[in-house]
């Protein structure tokens, strides 16, 4: 099945404790569901093979034996009655349900503008972006529901410095893996009126790359989401580019990203979906932006030459 990434392998893990150590099998169950396992329908918990979750477990193995337990680790490279794809998929369900909360916690005004609320929300990110295994496509939604809601905070100092365009030609531009609808988008501005040369490249921290130019990632001073705008409306704004077609791309990328009908236009919500697709097929980020560019160019010459939908 093409649509999933492949699997790594698995760690099965199966225990057993006294009937009177409930509080201990509660405890364990819950450092389960921290560490991102599904339990098994027939026994047992499962987590892909990884260093990390290997670590995990052997370190709860011992807990349970300590609490006159019994508990093995068993590395499986299949589970016949639970086909890879089927397991992944599963993975993918569990961290896009968990997304999904914390996506209703953010809607409204009153949860962009409660600090406390967004800070308690993006930690909670934090812990499910680390078992998210698989990529779950919500991801990038609530990554863009933080971003809106950090915008709030940065200086409008800071976003007037980035106005100075000579400073940003022949420029790397770092941003977020798994590009979808607002940096494919982006980045093709940026390379149509912004920096021709742009070179492009992908890490959750820019500090990796600290002469790249960050967009549409969390760091203060950043063109990313600010206010009401998604990343393509900031750049537009920033650079002042007033060309008529990059006005109504720009409305119909918005309405695409932030999912809010502003504008009422839909023509760039199917290539939302494609780019979804296509970041489910182990598609490389290269390969991704490369496809996502050519199709916001296609779009956008359609709308120059009043192409109607």
């Amino acid at each position: 099945m093409q649509s999933t990434p492949s699997s790594p392998g698995w760690l099965l893990f199966v225990f057993s404790l006294p009937a009177v150590r409930a509080t201990e099998r509660v405890e364990v169950w819950r450092k389960l569901r921290r560490f991102g396992a599904l339990q098994l329908p027939s026994s047992g918990y499962i987590l892909p093979n990884t260093p990390e979750n290997q670590e995990h477990l052997e370190w709860l193995a011992a807990v349970v034996r300590k609490g006159k337990g019994q508990a093995s680790v068993i590395h499986a490279s299949a589970i016949d009655d639970q086909p890879d794809d089927q397991l992944i998929q599963d993975f993918v369900r569990a961290r896009s349900a968990d997304y999904e909360q914390l996506l209703q916690g953010m809607k409204g005004p009153a949860a962009l503008n409660n600090s406390a609320k967004t800070s308690r929300i993006r930690k909670r990110f934090e812990a499910i972006a680390a078992i998210d295994f698989f990529n779950s496509p919500l991801r990038s939604r609530m990554e863009a529901a933080l971003a809106r809601a950090r915008s709030n905070d940065v200086a409008s100092s800071a976003f007037s410095e980035l106005r100075h365009k000579k400073r940003y030609k022949n420029r790397s531009w770092v941003t977020r893996p798994r590009p979808g609808i607002d940096r494919v988008s982006s980045a093709w501005l940026i390379r149509k009126f912004i920096d021709p040369q742009a070179h492009f490249v992908f890490s959750h921290d820019p500090k990796h790359h600290p002469n790249a130019v960050p967009f549409d990632m969390f760091q203060k001073g950043e063109f990313g989401h600010r206010g009401d705008d998604c990343t393509f409306e900031t750049l537009r704004k920033a650079f002042g580019i007033r060309e008529t077609g990059v006005a109504a791309l720009a409305e119909m990328i918005h309405d695409a990203d932030l999912q809010d009908s502003k504008f009422g236009r839909s023509e760039a919500t199917s290539l939302d979906l494609v780019l979804i697709g296509w970041a489910q097929q182990n598609t490389t980020d290269e390969e991704l932006l490369r496809r996502g560019i050519d199709l916001i160019a296609g779009l956008y010459e359609a709308i120059s030459k009043g192409v109607k939908p």
